[in-house]
């Protein structure tokens, strides 16, 4: 597996310069993720430059994460708009060299993507889901571009199942599968006990796994359930185990620390380090 990291570099690509790349190489990373940001905001030189530059410092540009309208809206226009930007962004992880497109499906809620409604866990959005990333898939494998799909209790791709079903539907092996078990962890019963999920999800896309999200969370003292991600090594997380098992159903992925600022990455990626030889593990060098 290959070690990366989200958050560490600047947000805004024209800020990335060679001395971001040289931190995240010093801390043992070899792969990094870049936001793209809106479809209609960015010149693709911009990304080429940034490309370029990574390239020459020894970083992979191992995710490009950019933003769009929801892929489920009730809206058929919305949902058009939501795989126009895709497309758009394929072009700008072409520019970056970006070894993974991510994909989010989008939601229902106007707070956000990932926030809560009713209606994400009903079929008739998984339906709307399906129809879009399978347009958004048939155009990544005519362009040469792996995206990486993520899910979330909260969100239309709610559960291993439904993660299992979608690349039933969806055959297109240019559609990967972004794990991230934390998004997983819906009940006190999972949060207590976690690694069932996590090995359901990982067998809901055997094959196609090219890169993981890495977090860790923990349980609030309030009187209802409040799961709370924390720096690694903070929370509940196997991560040893976690890895071991990752490892034996996609060694080559890559392993990208979420969720934290720069100044608490160093100390999560020593953890990270420390679960990897636990297990008795290397990072592969690129």
């Amino acid at each position: 597996m290959r070690s990366g990291v989200v958050g560490l570099l600047p947000s805004t690509p024209p800020s990335i310069t060679a001395a971001d790349a040289q931190r995240a190489l010093e801390l043992g990373f070899t792969g990094t993720s870049v936001q793209l940001g809106q479809p209609d905001t960015y010149a693709l030189d911009e990304f080429r430059r940034v490309g370029n530059l990574l390239s020459a410092e020894g970083l992979t540009v191992a995710q490009a994460n950019g933003q769009y309208p929801s892929l489920v809206s009730l809206d058929p226009a919305v949902r058009q708009a939501g795989i126009d930007g895709m497309k758009r962004h394929m072009q700008a992880a072409h520019a970056l060299r970006a070894e993974t497109l991510y994909i989010r499906p989008g939601g229902l809620n106007p707070v956000g993507p990932w926030y809560p409604h009713p209606d994400h866990h009903q079929d008739n959005a998984f339906e709307r889901a399906v129809e879009s990333i399978s347009l958004i898939a048939e155009a990544a494998e005519a362009e040469g571009i792996t995206l990486t799909v993520e899910g979330h209790v909260l969100s239309v791709l709610d559960r291993p199942e439904r993660i299992a079903e979608l690349f039933r539907r969806i055959p297109i092996h240019a559609l990967g599968f972004n794990v991230d078990p934390v998004n997983f962890i819906g009940s006190i019963w999972d949060a207590w006990n976690p690694t069932p999920v996590y090995l359901r999800l990982l067998e809901s896309a055997r094959g196609r796994i090219p890169a993981a999200h890495w977090k860790d969370y923990t349980l609030e003292d309030r009187l209802v359930l409040h799961i709370e991600e924390v720096p690694l090594g903070q929370g509940v997380v196997d991560h040893s185990a976690w890895l071991t098992a990752l490892n034996e159903i996609a060694p080559r992925a890559w392993v990208l620390i979420e969720h934290l600022p720069p100044d608490l990455i160093p100390a999560a990626k020593r953890v990270l380090d420390a679960a990897m030889a636990q297990a008795g593990l290397d990072w592969d060098p690129v």
